[in-house]
This record gives structure tokens, C-alpha cells and sequence, in this order.
């Protein structure tokens, strides 16, 4: 019933958009922003919470939501139990990171593919069920598509079962927020699979990517995707007291940040739900979400950062060349699934760089901190020179300009360094 619900709800707002969704669907990648949230009542169906809810954005391995739907689908329907085993084609077993590794005659059972795709999110499992069930991927991705129409997924194409890069295969969070609703709604008994934290295949443990369950009260599933394009995005839901709220952020810059925005998302909106309108007035129920942090520079949400500085921009200024060691500090961006193959994608990037200085670069540095540095620490001049994000610690910009001042290296004047903060 509740799938119905958000279904009639959300379609009237949907083809209202239509006219502006139309327009960026055209031209996706000339729509910037990456960055877009909704956090839902789960119970009634209200939006408490949105920002860029129906633009179009790309749903990564969040995609596999609806894999595991059209398959838990079969499973009620009896064309496929959970210890049905499903051959791996050659097409499965050349499909990228994130894997499992699948060789082409291989075998895997249907419930090991729904612990591996909640988990590793393994691509070439998600290509084997796509052809189980449907023939080939791209017919089982136009079944995916008919599906989320049929949900209420008004403005949603999918084009492959992993979320592979795809132009085509576009979404949006208030599209993802319904798909989440309806699973809990129609396949709650196979929910408790997203709560899965470790899978084991072939000699080898993952952990899942979903860091939200356990510390964060309430949080018992669902999914995390990542590719260069979407950024880094998470659909949770979470439950207390009763009280269950679906939260979607796409457009991440990081797992840690994004972890860090949902998890406010996820305490603000049980903030919102429990006040109590007789007592409240109805309007201060946008007090919760008021004192949010939107991500800094949603612009370049899926931008990998070091020291609160764009990698691109570090990288530019250093003319390509970056000591190994400072890029063990970055979240390494992959071009597939989700960002679990961190290291060897690393290996990729450092492989690339040679004749690199070898020198320390802090995690954080404060104000008052950067300046004793600056008067003890001579860099060559060609070494490159990484700063600081501008904090303050208690002193007045004209006393922080005056240290930098007296003690910058030569050649790098006051005037110089604000320019750089105003670039970032």
C-alpha cells in the first residue's frame, strides 16, 4: 500500500517537472551539479527534507536496488528459489571492478549474488542475474526501466543491472526515495539482507560499503554506489521507535563526507517526525533541517580532495608530479561500481607518476600552526608547497596576514597565498 501511495503522490509533481527534466536529460553533462538529497517519512509519505530531488543524476551502483528487485520479483513469483545456481557467461566475467573475480562457466548461487551485489556490489554478478532473468542485460535493463515506471519512477532509465557508466541511465533522488519505499513495502522479508556487513566467496571476506549500519541508531540499510560521474551516493533507511525515514544523497565528494551529510539527514529527520504538532507549530518542523551544512562546493561534489584542497588543482599546480605518499591520503577515485578497488585504482594513478620528491604532508593544519611551520621549514623552491584550508583559531585575518607576512618563504607573497584561498 505504501508503494501506491508514493506513487499517486509523486506523479503529479513529477510531470510538472517534466519540462525542466526534459531539458537536462538532453544534456546531462551540462548539468554541473552533482549534488542532490531527500529525506522521506517513510510512514506517510511526507518530504521532509529536499534539495535538487528531481533533477537528473546518475545512479551508480544504486542501480542494483533494482536488480535485487526485479530478483526478489522471481523469487516470490517461483521462477527462481535462493539456492538456484545461475552460470556466468563471458560477457558477466569481463565486466569491471567492483567484482567478484567470476570466471566465464562458473556458477553462483542466487542468494551468494544477492549477498555479493549488498555488499562487494559485484558487477559481473549483477550482469549474471541480469541474463538469468531476463536473456541479456539489455533486456532485463528495459524490464528494470518498466518496472520503475510501474513503481512510479517517473523519470528514471536504466540501460545496464550494475550502474556501470552509462549517459543513458539517469534518475533522480526523489525517484530513488519511491524505489526504496516499495522495496520495504513489497519485499520486506528479503530487507534484512542489506544488513548484511560481510560476505565470504572464494577464499576471500568483503566488508560491506554501507559504514551507517551500527553506528548510527536506527540505520539498517540499504545501498552505496560511486563513479566518476555521480559522485559518491547512499540510499539508507533508518528506524526508531516505530518511525522509519528513507534518506537519498547523490553527489558526494567523498564516503566520508557523504557519510557525515547522511547521518545528519538521518538525525534531523527523526528530530522532525517527533515533535508534536499540537504542541509545535507546524512550521518550526523546518527547524531541524535548518542548521544542515550543505557540502561545500556541490559544483564539484564528486571532486576527490586532499587537505580540504581539489586533487585537480593540486595536480595542476604541481605540473603532474605528486609524491606517492601524499596520494595514499586521497580517496582514489574508480570509473565502475562502487569505490572499493581504492588500491589498485592508487596503483593506476602512481604508476603514471615517476622522479617524484618523497616529503610529509600533514592531515590537518590550523593558523596557528602553519605559521611556526612556515619559519622552520625550508622547502626547495620546486617542491611543491600544499596550504592550508583558512582557519581562524582565534586570531583576525589582518593579524594571520601580518605572520604570513613576516615568515613566508620567498617568493610566495601574502597577496599570492589569498588569491589560491579565493580560488578554492
Amino acid at each position: 500500500m505504501a508503494a501506491e501511495v508514493w506513487s499517486r503522490a509523486f506523479r503529479g509533481s513529477a510531470i510538472a517537472a517534466s519540462v525542466t527534466i526534459t531539458a537536462a536529460v538532453m544534456a546531462p553533462a551540462a548539468h554541473a551539479e552533482k549534488y542532490a538529497a531527500i529525506v522521506v517519512d517513510a510512514d506517510t509519505g511526507e518530504v521532509l527534507h529536499a534539495r535538487n530531488q528531481d533533477d537528473p543524476r546518475y545512479p551508480a551502483s544504486l542501480t542494483k536496488v533494482m536488480t535485487l528487485y526485479l530478483l526478489f520479483d522471481a523469487i516470490d513469483a517461483g521462477e527462481v528459489s535462493l539456492k538456484d545456481k545461475m552460470k556466468v557467461s563471458r560477457n558477466a566475467a569481463a565486466q569491471p571492478p567492483s567484482n567478484l573475480r567470476l570466471k566465464a562457466g562458473d556458477t553462483i548461487s542466487v542468494e551468494d549474488a544477492i549477498f555479493a551485489l549488498v555488499t562487494k556490489s559485484a558487477n559481473d554478478v549483477a550482469v549474471v542475474v541480469a541474463e538469468h532473468l531476463g536473456g541479456s542485460e539489455r533486456k532485463f535493463a528495459n524490464q528494470m526501466t518498466d518496472k520503475a515506471s510501474e513503481l512510479g519512477l517517473a523519470n528514471t532509465t536504466f540501460r545496464n543491472a550494475s550502474g556501470l557508466p552509462n549517459t543513458a541511465q539517469l534518475t533522480t533522488a526523489r525517484d530513488l526515495a519511491i524505489l526504496a519505499d516499495a522495496l520495504l513495502d513489497n519485499h520486506g522479508d528479503y530487507y534484512h539482507y542489506f544488513q548484511t556487513q560481510r560476505f565470504s566467496w572464494g577464499g576471500m571476506t568483503y566488508k560491506s560499503h554501507n559504514n551507517l549500519i551500527g553506528p548510527v541508531d536506527g540505520v539498517d540499510g540499504i545501498k552505496t554506489g560511486y563513479t566518476r560521474a555521480s559522485g559518491f551516493n547512499l540510499m539508507t533507511s533508518a528506524e526508531r521507535d516505530g518511525r522509519r525515514i528513507i534518506a537519498i544523497m547523490l553527489g558526494g565528494a567523498s564516503a566520508k563526507s557523504r557519510d557525515a551529510h547522511v547521518t545528519e539527514l538521518v538525525e534531523s529527520a527523526f528530530v522532525s517526525i517527533g515533535q508534536t504538532p499540537e504542541v509545535i507549530d507546524p512550521n518550526a518542523r523546518l527547524v531541524s533541517f535548518a542548521s544542515l551544512s550543505t557540502p561545500l562546493n556541490p559544483n564539484a561534489a564528486a571532486e576527490p580532495m586532499l587537505n580540504g584542497r581539489p586533487l585537480s588543482a593540486i595536480l595542476a599546480e604541481n605540473n603532474g608530479k605528486q609524491p606517492v605518499s601524499m596520494l595514499r591520503e586521497v580517496e582514489v577515485e574508480v570509473g565502475e561500481g562502487d569505490a572499493s578497488e581504492q588500491a589498485s585504482a592508487a596503483a593506476e594513478v602512481t604508476a603514471q607518476i615517476t622522479d617524484t620528491p618523497d616529503y610529509d604532508v600533514p592531515n590537518t593544519l590550523s593558523v596557528t600552526s602553519y605559521a611556526p611551520t612556515q619559519a622552520s621549514v625550508s622547502a626547495p623552491a620546486s617542491a611543491p608547497q600544499i596550504l592550508p584550508a583558512l582557519t581562524f583559531d582565534g586570531i583576525s585575518v589582518s593579524e594571520y596576514e601580518a605572520r604570513q607576512a613576516a615568515k613566508a618563504a620567498a617568493g610566495k607573497s601574502v597577496s599570492d597565498y589569498t588569491r589560491r584561498q579565493l580560488r578554492r
